[in-house]
């Protein structure tokens, strides 16, 4: 898994709401890469330290919190928020 660009700045906890945010599109291929990555198997932990920047060695709360988050988000995306993109 190539790492992403470190200009990305992700957040601890993806921000929630029933409406897409700024947050949702600046980081779509954070969401994509993640759900990409669940597909294929690769381990939360490697998905942490790759899409994150966080060692779940280290920091497992913060790992995991990143992780679950981001992953109800990205999840949330495919199923509703991908239409509210489509509509703007």
């Amino acid at each position: 898994m190539d790492a992403l660009p470190q200009d990305n700045t992700v957040a601890d906890v993806a921000p929630w709401s029933e409406e897409l945010t700024a947050y949702d599109k600046t980081h779509l291929k954070i969401y994509i890469r993640l759900l990409d990555a669940k597909a294929q198997g690769a381990h939360s932990d490697e998905v942490c330290a790759v899409l994150f920047g966080i060692n779940p060695a280290k920091e497992p709360d913060r790992a995991r919190r990143a992780y679950e988050t981001h992953h109800d988000r990205a999840v949330w995306f495919t199923e509703i928020g991908y239409r509210k993109l489509l509509r703007e």
